[in-house]
């Protein structure tokens, strides 16, 4: 494909992200997502647009960014700059950062047209040079040392349940990190033991998470202390045959039976049994407080926070009486649903979440309105 037939699809593409990138702030400005029952248009994209986290704050960032840097705006609008540089230059332009340039007496107009002319007529890692530079000079001497500020850690779930790691320690983090790691790798080198470097030190931080969970001294979630759990069914369970995803993990993931049986070998197993002859579902109104078998089985049926466009997981959630309790409403499964913390405090203040006979669940703001997520684009959209 020839350069010039790719260069208008990328102005195309351009001009689309600053009218989107636009949107998304008066969005903000206007509470857009106050109005649905979220904390941020960071959130409301997330589980209204369907978008990755840092997809949704890259958009508000850059949403922000414009007002701030009217000269590339209009770059952006015409197609002569892209989404990501104007990200880059974002930086420049938050709140602490336009403080200090006012502070120093900078002119932020002449800021503007140095960044515009960059992002148009350079290179984008030039941009990103000019950018970093830019930020050195207001602050020469470098950030106070605050070892927190240089941490980060990324987990990204695959497909296939696997986990990718990517993250940054500050110096001393580091070193604690590794030294725990260490601790495990030489102890548990046997004869013959091939594992490369890589295998071992990834051992050794498994090895890490089952003595600190085998502990019991973790931080307790929601009453419940922390702990690997997989459902699966009882059939599929007692199947000798490998039965591939047929169990699923609190966290997403899904394993295959043999993994359930392997897990379920060094583990306690609880049985769930949605009707009168399992665990009580049911407490009557004698229980305000649902009792963990209750929790549990809420957590299985709903998987999450049910209120609209929030992916909120079961750890951060509390169980809701549909009906209050001083009401008359029963503490059982048919009167419960999983809400986050603030989603809890919203249907108490007006707010209201249905669970319909096909199980799915509607979410309606104070004067009825439902709150909804767009359906799926279809091919060709």
């Amino acid at each position: 494909m020839r350069c010039w037939t790719t260069s208008p699809l990328i102005a195309a593409r351009n001009r689309i992200d600053a009218a989107l990138a636009r949107s998304v702030r008066a969005a903000e400005l206007s509470q857009a997502p106050e109005r649905d029952g979220l904390t941020s248009m960071v959130s409301w994209l997330r589980g209204h647009c369907r978008l990755s986290t840092s997809e949704a704050a890259r958009l508000v960032r850059n949403g922000r960014a414009l007002e701030h840097l009217p000269a590339l705006g209009e770059a952006h609008d015409a197609g002569l700059a892209s989404a990501e540089q104007v990200s880059v230059a974002a930086r420049a332009v938050t709140p602490e950062r336009l403080a200090a340039a006012a502070a120093a007496g900078l002119d932020p107009a002449e800021i503007d047209a140095v960044f515009t002319g960059v992002a148009v007529e350079q290179e984008h890692a030039v941009l990103v040079q000019v950018v970093q530079h830019y930020l050195a000079g207001l602050d020469p001497d470098g950030p106070e040392p605050d070892p927190t500020g240089g941490r980060a850690l990324t987990l990204a779930r695959h497909a296939d349940g696997s986990l990718s790691i990517r993250g940054h320690l500050d110096a001393v983090g580091g070193e604690k990190l590794q030294a725990a790691l260490e601790a495990h790798v030489q102890a548990d080198r046997p004869a013959g033991d091939d594992r490369t470097r890589a295998q071992r030190l990834g051992d050794a931080l498994v090895q890490l998470c089952d003595n600190r969970l085998a502990a019991s001294d973790l931080p307790v979630l929601r009453t419940v202390k922390p702990h690997v759990a997989v459902v699966i069914d009882l059939e599929d369970l007692t199947d000798p045959a490998t039965g591939h995803g047929t169990g699923r993990m609190e966290f997403g993931a899904v394993v295959s039976a043999a993994r359930a049986r392997w897990l379920a070998c060094d583990g306690a197993v609880s049985r769930v049994v949605f009707g009168p002859d399992g665990a009580p579902l049911d407490l009557g109104r004698e229980h305000r407080l649902a009792d963990r078998h209750l929790r549990r089985a809420v957590e299985l049926r709903d998987g999450g926070c049910v209120f609209t466009g929030c992916a909120a997981p079961t750890w951060w959630a509390e169980v809701h009486h549909l009906v209050h309790w001083l009401d008359g409403g029963e503490t059982n499964l048919q009167n419960s649903a999983l809400l986050c913390e603030r989603h809890h405090s919203k249907v108490h203040h007006g707010f209201r979440v249905e669970r319909q006979p096909t199980g799915t669940w509607r979410t309606y703001i104070p004067d009825g309105t439902e709150i909804t997520v767009p359906a799926p684009l279809a091919p060709g959209a």
